[in-house]
C-alpha cells in the first residue's frame, strides 16, 4: 500500500544498517589513529582507484576543498572559464583562489560547458577551463581539450556527480589535468563529508598530499602555503563500507531512472534530460524540462508537488551568475548565457536514491501526469 502523507524528499543518503560499521569502529577505538592518512585511508584511496579504474587518487574532507586546492596545484592565476549552471562551489572555489570566473554558456543537450563558446572568451588573462559534468554526463572532452591544447590551458573537471561515471575510453574521471570528486552525503557514493582529486601521476599526487596537509613534507618541513583538507579516519573507514554496496545503489537508481523514462515518455511538455553517450551511468539525478506544451510552469509544477509531499529540487536554480558575487561581471549577463537561463527557469530534479520504493515513483508521476492532462 502507498502511504501519500509520507514526504518524498529529492534524495536521501544511503546509509549501510548501523550495526555493520561497528567493526570498523573498533579498529580505530583499538589504534587510535584518527587522521594523518591512517590505515583507512590509505585502504580508501587504493580501493577507490581500483574500483573508479584510476592510477592515482588523494581523498580530501571534501570536494570544496578538494577543488580549491586543485588550483593550487596548478598554480592557477588570472581567469578560469568556466559554466554558470553548476553548484556555487564551482565558481566559489575560483573567489577563494583570487581568480576571476569568466562564464560561457552550456549545451542545450547536455547543460554541460559548450565548447563552442570557449574560445571567444579566451583573454591573454585566461589559464585554464573548469567545466562540470553536469549530472553526471560527461562534457565534450576531446573538443575541450583540443582548445586547451591550442592555448596551453589547463583543464581541472569538476566531476562532483560523475563518479562511476565511464565513457567508451574508460572512467571519465582521466580527462583533463585534474578531476575532482565530492562524497558529500547526497551523492550517489558519500563518506558523510568527503572529496578526492584524481591525480595523473605520482608526482602532482604528492604534490597535493603535501598542499592538503599544511604543505609538509616532514616534521620540520614546509614547501608550500598548505591547508587542511585532510579525511578523517571514521570517513574512511565508512568509504570502505559503502564501497561493498555501491554497485546496487547504481543499480537500484538505473531502475528508477528507466521507470520515470516510460512513465514520463507520454506527458505533452514534460521532457526527460538524455545521457551523453556515456557507457556506464551513475544515475545521479533525474533532470526533467518542464516547457511550455505542460499545464504549468516549472515553479508552479514545483509548488504543485510539494502540496503532495514530493520534494523535488530546481537544480541548478538561480544560477551562479545571478548571485550578488557574480552578477556585476561581465560574462554573467544573461544575454551572454541564454542556454543557462532557459534551462535554470524550465528544469526540474525528481526524487531518485536507491530506498525510493516504486510506489513512492508511481505517486510523483501521477501527480505531474494528472496535472498535465
Amino acid at each position: 500500500m502507498m502511504n501519500d502523507n509520507k514526504p518524498i524528499y529529492v534524495t536521501q543518503p544511503s546509509l549501510p544498517p548501523l550495526e555493520d560499521f561497528y567493526p570498523y569502529l573498533e579498529q580505530i577505538w583499538e589504534n587510535k589513529i584518527l587522521t594523518n592518512g591512517g590505515p583507512f585511508h590509505q585502504q580508501l584511496e587504493r580501493a577507490l582507484c581500483d574500483y573508479l579504474g584510476v592510477d592515482h587518487l588523494a581523498l580530501f574532507s571534501n570536494g570544496t576543498i578538494a577543488l580549491v586546492t586543485a588550483l593550487q596545484a596548478l598554480r592557477i592565476t588570472g581567469e578560469v572559464i568556466t559554466t554558470p549552471y553548476s553548484f556555487v562551489a564551482t565558481a566559489h572555489s575560483l573567489l577563494w583562489n583570487g581568480i576571476k570566473p569568466v562564464f560561457v554558456d552550456v549545451d542545450p543537450t547536455t547543460l554541460n560547458l559548450d565548447p563552442a563558446k570557449i574560445e571567444a572568451a579566451i583573454t591573454p588573462q585566461t589559464t585554464a577551463i573548469m567545466p562540470v559534468h553536469c549530472y553526471g554526463n560527461p562534457c565534450d572532452v576531446e573538443a575541450i581539450q583540443k582548445i586547451a591544447d591550442n592555448y596551453n590551458l589547463k583543464v581541472i573537471y569538476d566531476a562532483a556527480h560523475a563518479f562511476g561515471v565511464q565513457r567508451h575510453d574508460g572512467s571519465v574521471l582521466k580527462h583533463g589535468d585534474l578531476s575532482v570528486l565530492s562524497f558529500h552525503a547526497t551523492k550517489v557514493f558519500n563518506t558523510f563529508e568527503g572529496g578526492a582529486i584524481i591525480c595523473p601521476d605520482a608526482k602532482t599526487k604528492l604534490r597535493i598530499d603535501h598542499l592538503k596537509n599544511f604543505g609538509f613534507v616532514d616534521e620540520l618541513t614546509v614547501v608550500a602555503p598548505g591547508i587542511n583538507g585532510k579525511m578523517s579516519e571514521i570517513n574512511a573507514a565508512f568509504g570502505m563500507l559503502q564501497l561493498t554496496s555501491v554497485d546496487r545503489a547504481i543499480a537500484r537508481r538505473g531502475e528508477i531512472d528507466r521507470m520515470y523514462r516510460e512513465m514520463l515518455a507520454h506527458v505533452p511538455g514534460i521532457r526527460c534530460l538524455g545521457d551523453a553517450g556515456q557507457s556506464v551511468s551513475n544515475y545521479s539525478y533525474f533532470p526533467i524540462f518542464v516547457e511550455p506544451g505542460y499545464a504549468l510552469d516549472r515553479d508552479a509544477l514545483y509548488e504543485k508537488l510539494k502540496t503532495q509531499g514530493i520534494f523535488a529540487r530546481r537544480y541548478f536554480y538561480p544560477l551562479i551568475t545571478d548571485f550578488p558575487m557574480y552578477r556585476g561581471m561581465p560574462s554573467a549577463q544573461q544575454g551572454n548565457l541564454p542556454v543557462a537561463a532557459k534551462a535554470s527557469r524550465q528544469i526540474l530534479c525528481l526524487p531518485i536514491y536507491p530506498n525510493l520504493s516504486d510506489d513512492d515513483v508511481r505517486r510523483v508521476v501521477d501527480v505531474i501526469a494528472g496535472t498535465g492532462r
